[in-house]
């Protein structure tokens, strides 16, 4: 080896010994660690320098692989709501917090910041006003980090995990951080990896059934069909939009292209786990508390996978990555609405829709896919429960963010937190049928069964073997319900609320949570 070749060695190994120790972005100044869990932190350095992480009294030492990661695990740290320094090597990061992180992803109900909200929603307004020092927040911003919950700094987080966060961290006096992932308009097919989906035995079997019933072919000719108009369209867009930026007018509303059919697996565009790469890789490993989830509008964009089933892999495939187990995942009830309230006047209400009487004709087919009726099926998954909305008020974007936060406060204290608080409205456990009468029993009866809203229970049909349905009397008996119909003598099956919709039924807990909507049959 030449001298000159042998300097330049010499020169890189020193400039390597001495590389920068690097911490992942997710570790700045005003962080919340989690606490009564393992913390790994974890950065890059130098291959093969040694790395101390100090924190709470404590020191833990790595070295930096061949290509320059390393790790350590903290041991489980106890609440400190008093700021700590967290040191590694020569670095200092100030102002640590011990306490519980909560992780919001989802689409625009997640997405859209506080400042959307904050004119229709005077609890929201009130809330983001304030400064609440043990809140820390995360943005999902490329160049994000964690900030203190300040006035400003609230108007640019998510309104929905804001409005969760502020509430809980009251309910629990522990300092709290919340960090989201969230992006309009997106399907649940983005926010899984690949991995993650690939593996999954009950997509694949979805898939493998699905494609059969699959015309490729058919809607390819359609789509060509479609491009050519879009095309014509597009070009005669084109010119209006011209001319309109030559008188000085704002351009008309261009056509929107349409989507090229995937094959049965893949999606209709896109990509397999693009959003969860950009935006839920970084918190990966990062010791959290649970997750709030909002998204379902726009299903999962996998030709053959329906959203209960898609859901399964992500929920099971973000607890793997994250090696902690199932935590608790919390999910919000879709559509929005659809229901009445059980007292009006309470502000978790503002929004809730009025009650209404009985339709003359009875709605027997809920959405498929997108209702109250399959979101209630996420709940299969462990450690998994739904934010019941239905009583909160509808749209597409609900104004009254508030309420569906402290909704979902109410249920994380009962299955995050142990409080020992009802958190759902009574769901079917079992029926039997005895002359020309159906007793329905509940789980999640709460301190009872009710009704509000009129004069009587409704919202029950009941049929026959003919499978004609009837509206049905129904009565309250402990904690049961008698459902039965003079028009029906020999009863075969029982409905509940079913539909999209259903201002109509009035069935409650006296904790003030509405029934789900149900059936006996399987027609």
């Amino acid at each position: 080896m030449n001298a000159t070749r042998l300097l330049a060695v010499l020169l890189s190994l020193t400039a390597a010994a001495h590389a920068e120790v690097k911490l992942s972005k997710v570790f700045t100044p005003h962080m919340v660690l989690q606490r009564d869990m393992k913390v790994p932190v974890w950065g890059t350095a130098a291959p093969g320098e040694s790395v101390t992480v100090k924190f709470a009294g404590q020191s833990q030492t790595a070295k930096a692989d061949d290509k320059g990661a390393w790790r350590v695990q903290l041991d489980a740290l106890k609440t400190n709501a008093s700021p700590q320094a967290l040191t590694v090597n020569d670095k200092t990061i100030d102002d640590v917090l011990v306490g519980d992180v909560w992780i919001g992803s989802g689409q625009s109900n997640m997405d859209m910041p506080v400042a959307s909200y904050v004119a229709n929603d005077p609890v929201l307004k009130a809330a983001a006003d304030q400064s609440y020092p043990l809140l820390r927040l995360m943005r999902k911003d490329a160049n994000a980090v964690w900030e203190t919950s300040t006035p400003e700094a609230n108007q640019k987080m998510s309104a929905l995990l804001f409005s969760f966060g502020f509430a809980l961290q009251k309910e629990i006096d522990v300092p709290v951080g919340l960090m989201v992932g969230a992006v309009g308009g997106t399907p649940s097919g983005f926010w899984l990896s690949e991995e993650m989906y690939r593996s999954d035995a009950a997509c694949a079997e979805a898939v493998k059934k699905f494609a059969p019933t699959y015309d490729h072919a058919a809607l390819l000719a359609k789509f060509e069909q479609d491009k050519a108009k879009y095309d014509q369209d597009l070009a005669k867009w084109k010119v209006e939009a011209e001319a309109a930026k030559k008188a000085g007018k704002p351009a008309p509303r261009g056509p929107r292209a349409p989507a090229k059919p995937g094959l049965p697996g893949e999606t209709n565009g896109g990509k397999v786990g693009q959003l969860f790469e950009a935006y839920i890789r970084p918190y990966v490993g990062y010791a959290i508390k649970g997750v709030l989830w909002d998204q379902g509008e726009s299903r999962t964009n996998i030709v053959g996978v329906d959203q209960v089933t898609l859901m399964g892999a992500l929920i099971g495939g973000w607890r793997k990555a994250w090696g902690q187990g199932d935590f608790p995942w919390l999910y919000v009830e879709k559509p929005s609405g659809g229901g009445c309230a059980f007292e009006y006047a309470t502000p978790i209400h503002r929004g809730a829709e009025k009650f209404q009487p009985l339709p003359k004709t009875i709605p027997n087919t809920p959405d498929r896919e997108y209702s109250h009726v399959a979101f209630e099926e996420i709940m299969k998954y462990p450690n998994t429960h739904m934010v019941i909305s239905s009583d909160l008020g509808q749209g597409i974007h609900p104004p009254n963010k508030s309420s569906y936060g402290a909704r979902a406060v109410q249920v994380a204290q009962a299955v995050a937190y142990a409080k020992g608080n009802e958190y759902l409205g009574p769901q079917l456990a079992s029926h039997s049928i005895d002359g020309g009468k159906v007793t329905l029993s509940f789980k999640h009866i709460g301190k009872g069964l009710a009704f509000a809203n009129g004069d009587k229970l409704q919202g029950f049909s009941i049929a026959g073997a003919d499978k004609k349905f009837v509206w049905a009397d129904a009565e309250i008996s402990g904690d049961k319900v008698i459902v039965s119909s003079k028009d029906v003598p020999q009863p075969a099956a029982v409905r509940y609320g079913w539909s999209n919709a259903f201002q109509w039924a009035n069935l409650f807990n006296k904790d003030g949570l509405p029934a789900q909507p149900f059936r006996t049959d399987s027609w």
